[in-house]
């Protein structure tokens, strides 16, 4: 069986275990969110059953996504699960040229999310109040919904607005909204290997909302990369228990807060995950404290592949719930840029195009090199402490000298140098500046030589 590392080794040097090249790997999550991105996903409805359907299917063999029916108007906390709301289409229609303005068989985002059921005949003047578009991006439609104020309305382009007609426009939303229940969907894979003695067995949260209807980075790009993250993660042996959540967006993670009480205290290490698939470098959100240990794994990765750490903010996605101060669980972020801080965010630019699968390959891997430092990281002691012990007379050192030392002999002397059983793995490749794999790797090496013992 393939360990973690093995796994992690296989990506850093270009491809699967089982031979599988990371292009391919990328254009099969790639043409997942190309599956999903039609679904016209909200906070409830058959967008959201559906959408969970596919990702059970890419699943198939490896896990079971668990799914929750919970009736509206049940409390979570401050919140009521508002009602349910399925789409049937909506269209716009100018009744003096028999012009479809806007139809959402054309594009999902042209109907306000939640908007309520309408037939009607209006005039441009009172259609107009009902229309949303973004003049700074003419092309473009924008996301809106109005999940929680009754109302109905259309999103187009700036230019369509421009060119609408004096009309009469009929108006049709044909859609119910009523009782019924939200959905959402659980994984979880069960830790394979006992803790260490004296501790005990936690979870790593992993969450992804689910309530975005086309938009390809926020969040499909999320739900395929924790997808594929699963299928990796059943095949090798865990020391944590993985648990995903992919809930609706603020409600969701409140709901499913609210009726895992008894799970919370397990959870050692978090990340939501949102926006990985389009350009820019990795961004990792720290949790609300900044200094849990899930904050120090995702640091060290995303800054050694060039990205950039974050402070925490009380304002993004599902992490503010997750760090609640009812809740505080060590749950940080991770994207590419932010969002808001790309023109395509909650806009129809956020396409196919703007997701590659170059980008959903590299935060994949990215995620497998977190998960190896939380599996993987140690305390080791060196066992030959009184100067340096000879590695050539081990067969781990090279037998011409001269030379300057390499990544992975330097990587073994920063390893002796800091295993007092008090300095972690993650500490040591901080201090020697080099990726966590490689101080792993060493210190693997050393404890197959004898030379290092305390690493389970």
């Amino acid at each position: 069986m393939t360990t973690l590392a093995g796994l992690t080794d296989a990506l850093r040097a270009g491809a699967l275990p089982d031979g599988t090249s990371l292009a391919s790997l990328g254009e099969r999550m790639h043409a997942r969110v190309a599956e999903l991105y039609p679904l016209p996903r909200s906070l409830t409805g058959p967008g959201v059953r559906a959408t969970l359907d596919l990702l059970g299917e890419s699943l198939a063999g490896s896990a079971t996504i668990e799914r929750h029916e919970v009736p509206t108007g049940t409390r979570a906390h401050d919140w009521t699960i508002t009602d349910e709301w399925t789409l049937r289409r909506a269209w716009l229609t100018d009744t003096s040229t028999g012009d479809v303005v806007v139809d959402t068989d054309v594009h999902t985002l042209h109907v306000v999310g939640y908007s309520t059921p309408v037939r009607a005949t209006l005039s441009r003047d009172d259609l107009l109040p009902h229309l949303h578009t973004l003049p700074e991006a003419p092309d473009a439609i924008p996301y809106r919904t109005s999940y929680y104020h009754r109302t109905w309305g259309f999103c187009l382009t700036q230019r369509q607005l421009d060119g609408l007609g004096e009309g009469p426009f009929e108006v049709v939303v044909d859609a119910d909204l009523g009782p019924g229940h939200m959905t959402y969907g659980e994984v979880l894979l069960p830790a394979t290997v006992p803790p260490p003695e004296g501790e005990e067995a936690g979870e790593v949260l992993l969450s992804a909302h689910l309530c975005h209807p086309s938009l390809a980075n926020d969040n499909l790009s999320g739900l395929v990369l924790v997808t594929e993250l699963v299928r990796l993660l059943a095949g090798v042996p865990r020391r944590h228990a993985y648990r995903v959540v992919m809930a609706p967006g603020t409600v969701g993670a409140v709901l499913w807060l609210s009726r895992n009480a008894d799970v919370l205290p397990r959870i050692r290490h978090g990340l939501v995950l949102t926006g990985l698939g389009g350009p820019g470098h990795l961004v990792y959100k720290r949790t609300r404290r900044g200094d849990r240990g899930v904050d120090a794994a995702v640091g060290h990765v995303v800054r050694r592949r060039g990205g950039e750490v974050r402070d925490y903010s009380p304002w993004g996605y599902d992490e503010r719930q997750y760090n609640a101060l009812g809740f505080d669980l060590p749950v940080g972020r991770l994207s590419r840029t932010p969002h808001n801080e790309y023109p395509e965010y909650h806009t129809s630019h956020d396409d196919l195009a703007h997701v590659t699968p170059a980008e959903l390959t590299d935060a994949l891997v990215a995620l497998v090199e977190v998960v190896d430092v939380l599996e993987n990281d140690g305390r080791p002691r060196n066992l030959a402490p009184y100067g340096e012990p000879q590695l050539g007379t081990r067969g781990i050192y090279p037998t011409t000298g001269g030379r300057a030392a390499s990544d992975a002999v330097m990587a073994m002397l920063w390893t002796l140098a800091y295993a007092d059983g008090d300095t972690s793995l993650l500490e040591v490749a901080a201090r020697a500046d080099l990726d966590f794999a490689d101080i792993r790797t060493a210190a693997a090496t050393l404890s197959g030589a004898d030379l290092l013992d305390g690493l389970g």
